[in-house]
């Protein structure tokens, strides 16, 4: 095990999704000094639970909404041991300040909260490059708290920015004002920090507000003043063309803007600029005479403001945008990408721990970044997977370095993306079955090809754990499906989960049922799925066995059902049907 105050020396992996605990996985995995940017949106005592949505493969929405965990947090013993970790620990700037939170409101689920970010904050600190940057994305409620602990990891003088995010439309509040907004918090490393320029366009108001005059040839322009306050004793002092700015106690002042009207090579000295401007027709002239002359701002000179640190112009996810996922905490691309393109360059490693859905890692590829992804939650590490793949269907595969073991088999065209942390073979599926059999539920349903639709919850699932959509008619235009209906068993088998499987199918009359066992099935389990008999499919004009039992051993050697092709079913149908009908593609 690696020592935890200086990390791995083993080399850093990139384009890779990791399954686990991220404490774990960033003292295991993440090399000091080794990723450029961390940003980070972490849970935070909501109370509410975090939702995952799917989509069939027709592309229409399915009912397929599963709880992916409870945001909630409580002072137990996993709290106190991290708690008595970071005190004990050696970093005792961040010690003294979480043991003073903590003594100051209590132990309560806040504190808990608090003392789970600390510990995590300082591995973030470590595997940051020197140019490296972090950005902490939370609510008004945790902002103030995860400042304080901010500038005891990085100290506050690398505290850059505290962004306000416009996160959604007008809220009525009770007695209050409408919470509309998000707090970034982002830190650098370092003095010699990442740093990328990024500009908006400046709005038509703002165009109509102060650019109120047109030229001859139709330009609009403004009138802005050629001189600072303040008397200097040089030459921006002294008169030019008859006009002495010291006697209003003003100097001769070229506003940096406007150096690329110059060219090469650049003027020599302030008078000899404005003779520059002058010669192209940039000086105006006031009608009194020695009044001062002003320079004339065309909007085509402008190529944007720079930004600032309250942004208002990213509008929310709306139910009906073509990225909502329906991951409760999703946020949109073009807020990550702001982020990205601000604090790296192309080539860049982005590191987020916390990945959820992984927007952070999309907008890292996207943007020509490497990146890592971490997350707790096996159901999110499948999603992410899925979004990366459709997104960049022609990637081939990540630069990473490859390992043969800990692949996920069966991906799809495209991207291709290393997974870690996740069971590669069946001791690794058992124990995963006792750490958490929700986990391995999930997961088990994903090496499978099926969506999951049952969560956390007791007795949500209604007996379907997972299921399989699959053409049996219609056209390319409109298709009809059906659906295998998975169920996940990672305890003792018998023959009443194949009983009742079969009533499942029955009561939502589907043809084809699978159950995915960890442990071997019985004899007299394979003759109950025998007799549910066989389904046959007009459409294919093939037939699949109604009930089938697979193990995780042979899932992992790559046994999948037997079924109806799932994707891009048109492409893959018979050009005729039995009767001799020609198969509708259009």
């Amino acid at each position: 095990m690696p020592d935890p105050n200086t990390g791995p020396s083993t080399p850093l992996k990139t384009n890779v999704l990791y399954y686990g605990d991220n404490l774990d996985v960033l003292r295991k995995y993440v090399p000091d000094a080794s990723v450029d940017l961390i940003y980070l949106d972490p849970p935070f005592n909501s109370s509410r639970s975090y939702n995952v949505l799917f989509r069939e493969s027709g592309g229409a929405s399915s009912e397929a909404q599963i709880e992916a965990f409870e945001d909630t947090w409580e002072w137990g013993p996993a709290a106190a041991r991290a708690y008595e970790d970071v005190v004990t620990g050696p970093h005792q700037q961040v010690a003294r300040m979480l043991k003073a939170m903590v003594e100051g409101l209590g132990r309560n689920p806040v504190t808990a909260y608090l003392t789970m970010m600390a510990s995590r904050l300082v591995e973030l600190h470590r595997v940051l490059k020197p140019t490296g940057s972090l950005y902490l994305h939370c609510d008004p409620t945790a902002s103030h708290y995860l400042k304080m602990l901010l500038d005891a990891v990085f100290g506050p003088t690398h505290f850059l920015n505290e962004v306000v995010w416009k996160r959604t439309y007008a809220h009525s509040g009770a007695k209050r004002f409408g919470p509309v907004h998000d707090i970034i918090l982002s830190y650098a490393k370092t003095a010699s920090f990442t740093w990328n320029h990024q500009k908006q366009k400046y709005s038509e108001e703002y165009k109509d507000s102060f650019f109120r005059f047109t030229d001859s040839d139709g330009r609009r322009y403004r009138s802005t003043i050629l001189t600072g306050s303040g008397l200097r004793s040089g030459e921006s002092g002294n008169p030019w063309r008859g006009v002495n700015p010291s006697q209003v106690g003003r100097h001769w002042a070229v506003p940096g803007y406007v150096r690329p009207l110059f060219g090469d090579p650049p003027p020599n000295g302030v008078h000899e600029a404005l003779d520059r401007l002058d010669q192209i027709g940039r000086i105006i002239w006031p009608q009194k005479i020695g009044g001062t002359p002003s320079f004339k701002q065309y909007i085509d000179d402008l190529d944007g403001v720079v930004f600032q640190d309250v942004w208002n112009d990213i509008p929310p996810l709306s139910s009906q945008s073509k990225e909502r996922l329906g991951y409760a905490t999703q946020k949109p691309l073009d807020l990550l990408e702001r982020i990205i393109r601000a604090s790296s360059n192309p080539g860049d490693v982005v590191l987020d721990p916390f990945c959820g859905c992984g927007t952070a890692v999309h907008a890292a590829q996207k943007l020509g970044r490497r990146w890592i992804g971490i997350d707790i939650t096996y159901l999110a590490i499948g999603l992410i997977r899925r979004r990366m793949q459709d997104a960049f269907p022609s990637t081939g595969r990540s630069d990473s370095e490859e390992s043969s073991d800990s692949m996920s088999s069966g991906q799809a065209p495209g991207l291709q993306i290393e997974e870690i942390g996740a069971p590669v073979d069946l001791n690794g599926a058992k124990a995963l079955a006792e750490h958490d059999k929700y986990q391995f539920q999930w997961w088990a349903l994903d090496r499978l090809g099926a969506q999951p639709v049952s969560g956390r919850k007791k007795g949500a699932d209604q007996g379907i754990d997972g299921v399989i959509p699959f053409v049996i008619g219609g056209t390319a235009a409109a298709p009809q499906y059906a659906r295998v209906i998975v169920s996940v068993k990672g305890g003792g088998v018998g023959v009443p989960m194949v009983r009742d499987l079969i009533g499942v199918l029955q009561r939502e009359k589907e043809p084809i049922g699978v159950v995915l066992t960890l442990e071997p099935p019985t004899g007299p389990m394979r003759r109950e799925a025998a007799s549910a008999g066989i389904y046959h499919s007009e459409f294919w004009q093939k037939d699949y066995p109604r009930v089938q039992i697979i193990t995780i051993e042979e899932l992992l050697h790559g046994k999948l059902p037997e079924m109806p092709p799932s994707t891009s079913p048109f492409a893959q149908a018979p050009r005729e049907r039995q009767r001799g009908k020609q198969l509708e593609l259009g």
